[in-house]
C-alpha cells in the first residue's frame, strides 16, 4: 500500500517528510532483532489501512542513527508523530491501544486536549498516575540532564543545590500530557512541580520557596548519586546495565550480552539504564566508562559487550561471573 513505507537513508525520510505536508506521518523506528517492533508493524498496516492520507514510515533505527539521534531515540520500538515536517507527538514502547489512539487523534487534526468524556476521564487518570510517580515530580521541557528551556534550567538547579530528589517528566515528548496538565492543574506554563501529588508552583514559587527556606521540609532529601549507585550495583553479585531487560533488550549490543550471559546458566540481575536518566549518565562517570551494557561482578566492573566476548573465548567467562578465585 502506498502510503506504508520503508526509509533506509535520512534523505528518504526528508523527502517522505516533505511530501506528506500537513497531513500526518507516522515513524516507527525498529529494529529487526526486535519482536515487539514486527508486531507493531502489523499494528501499523492496519491503521495504514483506516488512514489512507496518512503516511507511516518504517525506519530500521540503528541504520540511520544520524536521524535517530536527531530526535533521541534511544530504544525500540518508538514511534514520532509529525505534520507539516514538525514534531508533534512521540510514543515509547509497544503500546498497540496508545498507538492507535494517537494515529486516529492526530490524523482527524483535533486539539490535542481530548474532547470526550470517556478520553477526558482516561487522560485525568493517566496525568494521576504520572504526578504520583514520585514524591517529587517536576513536569519540564527536556530532562534534567539536559533542559531545553531556561526556566526548567532553573528549577533543576535550585531543587539540586538543595540536594532534593526529584523525578521528572519531559512534557515535550508528549503532547497530550503536556495540553491536559495545564487544564488539570490550572496552571497554563512550565516547568510545574509537584510534591505528594499536589501542585506547589512553577519556577516563581519554587524561588519564593528556597528564598524562606520551606522547598527543603517541602520536598525529600536525596541520597547521593554515588551512593544510590553503589546500592544498585550491590542488588545481585552479577548486575547488568543494559538498554531494555532481560525479556526484552532494546539495542543490539545489550541482546548479544545477554545471549552470551544466559548461555553460561548463572544467574544475574539486571537494571535498565533508559528508564532512569540519572544511573545513565551518572554510572559512565562513576565507573569510568563511556558505554553501554556494563557488567559489574561483586560490586566490581568487569567490562561492557567486547570483554565478556573475550572471557567467553577464553574460557574464562563462568570463573568470574562466580566471583573468580
Amino acid at each position: 500500500m502506498a502510503n506504508l513505507v520503508e526509509a533506509t537513508s535520512k534523505q528518504q525520510f526528508e523527502e517522505f517528510l516533505s511530501k506528506a505536508g500537513k497531513n500526518l506521518t507516522v515513524v516507527h523506528f525498529q529494529a529487526e532483532w526486535a519482536p515487539q517492533c514486527g508486531q507493531m508493524n502489523e499494528v501499523m498496516a492496519e491503521l495504514a489501512k483506516e488512514h489512507a492520507h496518512s503516511t507511516f514510515v518504517k525506519l530500521e533505527a540503528e541504520s540511520v542513527p544520524e536521524v535517530s539521534e536527531k530526535y533521541e531515540v534511544t530504544s525500540v520500538p518508538t514511534f514520532l508523530f509529525f505534520k507539516a515536517g514538525e514534531k508533534v507527538d512521540r510514543l515509547d514502547g509497544a503500546h498497540a491501544a496508545e498507538l492507535t489512539k494517537k494515529v486516529q487523534r492526530l490524523a482527524a487534526s483535533r486539539s490535542p486536549e481530548v474532547g470526550g468524556a470517556a478520553g477526558g476521564a482516561e487522560l485525568k487518570q493517566r496525568l494521576k498516575k504520572l504526578i504520583n510517580a514520585g514524591p517529587c515530580m517536576l513536569f519540564m521541557k527536556g530532562s534534567p540532564q539536559e533542559p531545553r528551556c531556561g526556566f526548567s534550567r532553573q528549577i533543576v538547579a535550585l531543587l539540586k543545590e538543595r540536594n532534593i530528589h526529584f523525578s521528572s517528566f519531559d512534557i515535550l515528548s508528549d503532547d497530550e500530557v503536556r495540553q491536559g496538565l495545564k487544564t488539570y492543574s490550572n496552571w497554563p506554563t512550565y516547568p510545574q512541580l509537584y510534591v505528594n501529588g499536589e501542585l506547589v508552583g512553577g519556577l516563581d514559587i519554587v524561588k519564593e520557596m528556597a528564598e524562606s527556606g520551606e522547598l527543603e521540609n517541602t520536598c525529600p532529601k536525596a541520597e547521593t548519586l554515588e551512593h544510590r549507585l553503589k546500592s544498585i550495583i550491590s542488588r545481585s553479585p552479577v548486575m547488568l546495565f543494559m538498554k531494555g531487560n532481560k525479556e526484552a533488550a532494546k539495542c543490539g549490543f545489550s541482546r548479544q550480552i545477554l545471549e552470551v550471559l544466559n548461555g553460561t546458566g548463572l544467574d544475574y540481575d539486571t537494571f535498565d539504564i533508559l528508564q532512569d536518566e540519572e544511573v545513565r549518565q551518572g554510572l559512565k562517570t562513576y565507573s569510568n566508562w563511556p558505554t553501554y551494557p556494563q557488567l559489574y561482578v561483586n560490586g566490581e566492573l568487569i567490562g561492557g559487550l567486547d570483554i565478556v566476548k573475550e572471557l567467553k573465548e577464553s574460557g574464562e567467562l563462568e570463573s568470574v561471573l562466580k566471583g573468580g578465585s
